[in-house]
């Protein structure tokens, strides 16, 4: 399975989940994506996002201060629907 990456290191909330979103919206059903971020909020910002989407958090690390998500693209019923 392939994985793409954000770099959102430097940018501040709510940048990250922003440039996130816009990403996972051209992706796959279950394809997933890595963020780096370096913004504290960061945290509870993809757990929020996560949650309230559907997208699956499902991996966080903290690398001396770079925070890592992985994020798995939802099914979208919506992408099924011709037009």
């Amino acid at each position: 399975m392939s994985e793409t990456v954000l770099d959102a290191r430097g940018l501040n909330c709510p940048l990250p989940v922003l440039k996130a979103n816009r990403l996972l919206r051209g992706m796959p059903a279950g394809e997933r994506l890595r963020v780096l971020a370096t913004d504290k909020a960061s945290v509870t910002d993809f757990q929020v996002f996560c949650r309230e989407t559907g997208h699956a958090l499902v991996a966080f690390a903290d690398q001396n201060g770079v925070f890592a998500f992985t994020i798995k693209r939802r099914a979208d019923a919506s992408t099924s629907q011709p037009g």
